[in-house]
């Protein structure tokens, strides 16, 4: 009588359907894509007026020049801050959940994104502002290091066999069409307002506008539910582990992993603030573009980068991780050597294309990315080693791009070809590390490597 109760029980149980199955996945994709949109937003809206407004409003005090290299500072140190979020979210994304750290993550990176929109500035409150600033920058970096890598292994263990590279291609597409929403925000403010207007306080209108995909961002993220991959590794992983413990056990076990996640991620990463941030300060400050131009530039590009996401991640899942990868680096090689030549040409056509030729190539690399990284790693160290490589990346590479570049311009006569080797650089070191990695596209995300 009990083994039928047992049965009955059982058989009462609801059964996973294909159609749950597919909802899941929609969710998580919907949920990642909105926590990547707010995240490139706030990082767009900043690193543009890190370049153009920032260093008036926060270091008035310092000559034009130093200002501009204490902003970029301030812009780095949310970087310098990812690898600690990546590490401690990571650890706790391995050991109690993807869902669970992702909420976490969203409240405290959008929160961080409306303080600096309710920031005093300098002339306010003196050296306090940018002290604010930059604890801010350092608190919304934080959490930027548990969410990049968080939602793209949400959405990868979501995704059925054989279509991960498309569903992070999805995920990809919320970086180029949010800034892209940031780019046509400030484009509005500054057409539409005064200078002095839009110092005093339009501005603030891009950082408080991030509380709505906050909002949709959070009532998305609590319908989702954890991975079956990640509920099959919960069974075996050490509830004991502190973070600090667990990135070690990662860097143990799988220190060459790492190191070539890092290295691979190298140029897309260090490129990007290349293309986004210090070529806006070059287009304004040394081609004395105005910054409705500038602005208007970064649209075009962003929006004719948005299908290369998807086409990237979608090719990767025919060709493999690897191919695809090395396809998208090699169009950050050209866009590299040929950038500012073409820039410095002033014309404005050739500049939006290779500008464009750039963030495809950054965003069909980062949508094989998810993927890509995800499959490098078991389950159990999946959401550590994959934030490793993502946020060092950030910190070496990306983080002192800014800075580096304007030294390299204030400091040297031909600044423009240092920073084109640099690129073609850290294109070079990519191909290499992408090339020494395993290409696992075609095995199942539960299975230990």
């Amino acid at each position: 009588m009990s083994d039928f109760t047992e049965r009955t029980a059982q058989a009462a149980q609801p059964v996973p359907t294909v159609s749950a199955d597919r909802q899941a996945s929609r969710r998580a994709v919907a949920s990642g894509t909105f926590g990547t949109a707010l995240e490139w937003f706030d990082f767009a809206v900043y690193g543009t007026l890190s370049a153009t407004l920032f260093p008036t409003l926060f270091f008035p005090s310092f000559d034009a020049n130093t200002a501009v290299l204490a902003s970029f500072a301030t812009f780095g140190a949310g970087m310098l801050a990812r690898p600690l979020g990546g590490i401690v979210f990571g650890a706790l994304g391995d050991r109690i959940g993807r869902r669970n750290v992702l909420m976490f993550t969203l409240v405290l990176m959008g929160l961080s994104s409306v303080l600096i929109g309710l920031l005093p500035t300098y002339a306010a409150v003196g050296i306090v502002a940018p002290a604010l600033l930059v604890s801010l920058r350092f608190l919304q970096g934080f959490a930027l290091g548990g969410e990049a890598s968080g939602a793209q292994i949400l959405v990868v263990e979501h995704a059925p066999d054989g279509r991960r590279g498309m569903f992070g291609g999805i995920l990809a597409i919320g970086s180029p069409v949010a800034q892209t929403l940031a780019s046509v925000v400030l484009t509005g403010l500054a057409a539409f307002l005064s200078k002095d207007a839009f110092a005093a306080w339009g501005w603030r209108v891009p950082f408080l506008l991030g509380v709505l995909l906050l909002v949709v961002g959070m009532f998305i993220r609590r319908r989702i539910e954890e991975s079956s991959a990640f509920k099959e590794s919960k069974q075996r992983a050490a509830e004991s582990d502190t973070p600090q413990e667990r990135a070690l056990s990662v860097l143990r076990r799988r220190p060459g992993t790492v190191i070539k996640l890092v290295l691979s991620w190298a140029a897309p990463t260090g490129l990007f603030w290349i293309c986004v941030t210090y070529a806006v300060n070059y287009m304004t400050k040394e081609l004395h573009y105005a910054n409705s131009v500038t602005f208007s530039l970064l649209i075009m590009a962003n929006l004719i980068s948005v299908p290369a996401a998807i086409f990237g991640g979608r090719l990767s899942d025919h060709i493999g991780r690897k191919k695809t990868f090395i396809i998208a680096l090699t169009m950050l090689g050209i866009a590299a050597g040929t950038m500012f030549p073409i820039m410095k040409s002033m014309n404005f056509a050739a500049s939006v294309a290779v500008v464009a030729l750039a963030l495809c190539g950054i965003q069909a690399a980062a949508g094989t990315q998810a993927a890509f990284f995800s499959e490098s790693l078991p389950t159990s160290m999946r959401y550590t080693g994959s934030a490793l490589g993502m946020t060092f990346a950030g910190l070496i590479f990306g983080a002192p791009i800014p800075f580096v570049a304007a030294w390299i311009f204030q400091n040297t006569s031909n600044g423009t070809f240092a920073l084109s080797a640099i690129g073609v650089g850290l294109v070079v070191i990519s191909i290499i590390a992408t090339i020494l990695l395993p290409e696992n596209y075609k095995r199942p995300l539960h299975e230990d490597l």
